[in-house]
Formats: C-alpha cells, sequence, structure tokens
C-alpha cells in the first residue's frame, strides 16, 4: 500500500455501535440540549480501545440494551475525539424504523454478537449498509430527509 492509499485509508470514516441502557441514557436523552453528549463512563479496555480510534465525523449507531428491547434506535456522530476518559457525540437521526438485535443474529461477523459484553464495538461498512436498509435508514441520511 503507497502513501497515498494510507491517507485515503486514514481518512475514511469508522463507524462503530455504542450501547446504553435507556433507564440511564436514552434516545431522548440524546436528543435533548442540541442532542451533544459526553459518552464516558467506559471501563473495559477493548471498548474503550475502539473510543479512541475514533476520529471527527465518525458514526455509530445508538443502541438500546436491557431485557426489554435490544435494538438500534438512532446514530450519532462523533464531535470531539477521545480526551482520556470520554468522547463527544451528537445526535444525526433516529432509525426510520428500530432494527431489532434478533434481525440481526445473521451478521456472523459483528462485533456485537461475538463479543456482546462490549459496549462500544466497530461496525464494517457492509454490516452498516444492512442495518441501514433494514430499518430504512435515518433521519438525517442522505435520503433527502432532514427532518430530526
Amino acid at each position: 500500500m503507497g502513501k497515498r492509499e494510507k491517507e485515503e485509508e486514514k481518512e475514511k470514516k469508522q463507524r462503530y455501535l455504542l450501547k446504553t441502557e435507556p433507564s440511564e441514557w436514552s434516545w431522548e436523552d440524546q436528543t435533548a440540549n442540541g442532542g451533544i453528549s459526553n459518552w464516558d463512563g467506559v471501563k473495559n479496555k477493548q471498548a474503550q480501545k475502539y473510543l479512541k480510534s475514533m476520529s471527527l465525523g465518525d458514526l455509530c449507531f445508538f443502541y438500546h440494551s436491557g431485557s426489554k428491547a435490544r435494538r438500534i434506535v438512532g446514530v450519532v456522530s462523533v464531535v470531539r475525539e477521545w480526551d482520556g476518559d470520554a468522547v463527544d457525540v451528537k445526535a444525526v437521526g433516529e432509525m426510520r424504523r428500530p432494527v431489532d438485535l434478533k434481525e440481526m443474529k445473521h451478521f456472523k461477523d459483528f462485533a456485537l454478537l461475538r463479543q456482546p459484553r462490549l459496549s462500544v464495538v466497530p461496525v464494517p461498512d457492509l454490516i452498516w449498509d444492512q442495518i441501514c436498509l433494514l430499518g430504512g435508514g435515518y433521519h438525517g441520511d442522505s435520503h433527502g430527509d432532514s427532518s430530526p
């Protein structure tokens, strides 16, 4: 890989999934107050490694965990990189239809399924695109819908 290809790879935006218990921090909480929050409190070293690797503009699925409903409900973007214990994320848009964990069971290479205890996991481009298809995209995506 040449220098140019390495630079292009570095500039390529990454995608992640951030888990939260809705009783602790819900999508409604995230969208309040301008939609910006400090994503902190991550103790697991592997999950922290993923947070540290995030760059400005990276997109993340916002995933509600817990016993009642395990599903992707929205998308946030990284607006401030790792500062020693957190990143800041901003709400981009709600999924047009939440995507339940059961609908993702066939994604064999998805870290959400391989490492279910992690609160932050990378999302490969192909899986990101398939999840967006399952959920009909999200408000604010490239489908021309700019509503919140």
